[in-house]
């Protein structure tokens, strides 16, 4: 029974902590006014760590299906935020990848997030920040995120 209530209570936690970084997210992109919805952030964001994107291989790291992937990518083209172009391997297929503007904005809600994140962990006794990146290091592990270091600057390479 006690490890069904240690599960509840690390569940209630983690949901909590989810709000919280849900709401850093949301605000974060308020740095960009009305130019993208969360959802269209999250595909510069695949864009910005993945490189040219095939739609297919995007809807699959979006977990949505193509049609919706295809609006998206509309969208942000039409926004100047992203661009299509031949794939130099296959001319009949198209890639998606950032243009500056898209990259700038990345950067720029990224850059937002990690300071008001800072400012939240900053308040934290340094003991509690150190179990912190513990605890948070074995999430994500279990989850199959790629730690930090194995990420490159801001967590993403050069497009």
């Amino acid at each position: 029974m006690e490890n069904r209530e240690d599960l509840s209570a690390v569940v209630a936690a983690v949901l909590t902590g989810s709000r919280l970084l849900v709401a850093i997210a949301v605000r974060s992109l308020g740095a960009v006014g009305d130019k993208v919805t969360l959802p269209q952030f999250r595909m510069l964001v695949v864009l910005a760590g993945h490189g040219a994107t095939k739609l297919v291989a995007m809807a699959e790291l979006l977990n949505v299906n193509p049609s919706t992937a295809m609006r998206m990518a509309d969208r942000l083209a039409a926004a100047r935020l992203i661009v299509r172009e031949a794939n130099p391997r296959d001319r009949r297929e198209s890639l998606m990848r950032l243009t500056a503007e898209g990259r700038h904005i990345v950067d720029q809600v990224t850059a937002r997030r990690g300071t008001e994140i800072a400012a939240i962990v900053s308040r934290m006794p340094a003991e509690q920040r150190r179990a912190l990146v513990t605890a948070m290091t074995a999430f994500t592990e279990a989850g199959g995120e790629p730690p930090e270091s194995a990420l490159h600057p801001l967590g993403w390479p050069d497009v």
